[in-house]
């Protein structure tokens, strides 16, 4: 019967009545057609719940039960995250390749500046999306032209380019296009080299890695932490380096560690945070990287983050219980950590810690949690097994999320 196929097999059948073959599914989900074709066949075990996602994404399925087989409707948009009204014009900026027009100069050092209020947007607005997508249209174009530009200031163009996409990769992560994810860590990426600059190179991996955490390529991610920190280690002794090369850094150990987390490596996970902790610690509790927001209380963050991943929710909560959230600057990260602390509480099946935690989370930003696939899929469990007196709660707050109830 239809209703007990395997999953290999329906991802198989809806793929061939799409017209797909196996190269280009692995093309979509970044994995290679034997993958898929061990998948099919049932020699590898069923994709966790975020390749399952991109599956159901890449054959253009709406309900992932097409492919768990289940029979309860599961909206892909529940965990992939809804489409933001401002994702078509930023693509649009971020695909549009005119040639630079003629004659026109640009102001690099009025980009950067608009580039630098961007990033204050970024952090403290509660619905930080659409004030970004208010602004981004224009600055990914104008520094695109710049950067395309011939001319004695194209290499700084560059550096602000790459400063654009770093950003821009706040914008479109969570959203239901991850091909955007990619495009935008891959350009920083290239920019920051052509700029030939090693503080944009680390900063750019930054993005690139969670690009590849977040699709299980755990190697990848930790080889390129490893190319990043050591284009950087030369300067960080000298006296005339700025503190942000030195906050990447810490930054890059943070992922390292947030990567064996995902993997289930407790000694290599607390041996990188501990890298990680030390560049906290010697930054100084006032410090905080603008772009990844490391320092002190993000890293307190990170690991209660650590200690969800590694299923140990009693260490994760210790880290919440030692960390002042309102010490997160960055108010769509504080919202983030809130959600964090619900993981760990939901870990330990207390249902009514996790809404007042989710409560909060999208009262601080609202944005955040309604791009969240673990706060989505919380909300999720929180519908079928309601705290005591509850259930009213949960529904309204699935509401205003957007989590069908």
């Amino acid at each position: 019967m239809e209703d007990q196929a395997p999953i290999g097999l329906r991802i198989k059948r809806h793929r061939e009545r799409a017209g797909i073959s196996r190269p280009v599914l692995g093309d979509r989900i970044n994995r290679s057609s034997d993958w898929v074709k061990q998948i099919e066949n049932g020699v590898l075990q069923p994709p966790k719940l975020s390749m399952l996602l991109a599956i159901a994404d890449a054959l253009g399925l709406a309900d992932l039960a097409d492919l768990t087989g289940n029979g309860h409707a599961v909206s892909v948009n529940l965990y992939a995250g809804a489409r933001h009204d401002a994702l078509g014009a930023v693509q649009a900026a971020l695909t549009d390749f005119r040639r630079p027009s003629p004659g026109r100069a640009h102001n690099v050092v009025h980009l950067a500046e608009r580039l630098r209020l961007a990033w204050e947007v970024r952090h403290a607005s509660p619905d930080h999306r659409t004030q970004l997508g208010l602004v981004l249209p224009g600055l990914i174009s104008d520094a695109q032209e710049a950067a395309r530009a011939p001319g004695p200031g194209r290499r700084e163009a560059r550096r602000v380019l790459a400063g654009v996409y770093q950003l821009v990769d706040f914008f479109v992560a969570y959203q239901r296009d991850s091909s955007l994810v990619w495009m935008v860590a891959d350009r920083a990426l290239e920019q920051a080299y052509e700029a030939d600059d090693p503080y944009l190179v680390a900063s750019s991996s930054w993005s690139m890695v969670q690009a590849l955490r977040d699709s299980g390529r755990w190697d990848e991610a930790l080889a390129l932490i490893e190319a990043g920190t050591a284009i950087l280690a030369p300067y960080l002794d000298r006296d005339d380096t700025p503190d942000d090369w030195r906050g990447i850094t810490g930054a890059l150990h943070a992922e390292a560690a947030l990567v064996h987390a995902r993997r289930g490596r407790h000694g290599e996970a607390c041996s990188a945070w501990d890298g990680a902790d030390r560049w906290a610690k010697w930054l100084g509790s006032d410090y905080r990287h603008i772009q990844t927001s490391f320092g002190q209380a993000v890293q307190g963050a990170n690991a209660v983050t650590l200690g969800v991943d590694l299923r140990r929710s009693g260490e994760a909560l210790r880290a919440a219980r030692a960390l002042d959230e309102n010490a997160i600057v960055s108010v769509p990260r504080r919202s983030r950590h809130l959600i964090e602390v619900a993981r760990a509480y939901a870990q330990r099946d207390e249902g009514a810690a996790v809404l007042a935690l989710l409560s909060k989370a999208h009262r601080t930003a609202p944005e955040t949690i309604s791009f969240n696939g673990f706060a989505k899929e919380l909300l999720l469990g929180l519908t079928k097994r309601p705290p005591v007196g509850m259930a009213q709660d949960v529904r309204e707050l699935c509401q205003r999320v957007g989590v069908a109830a």
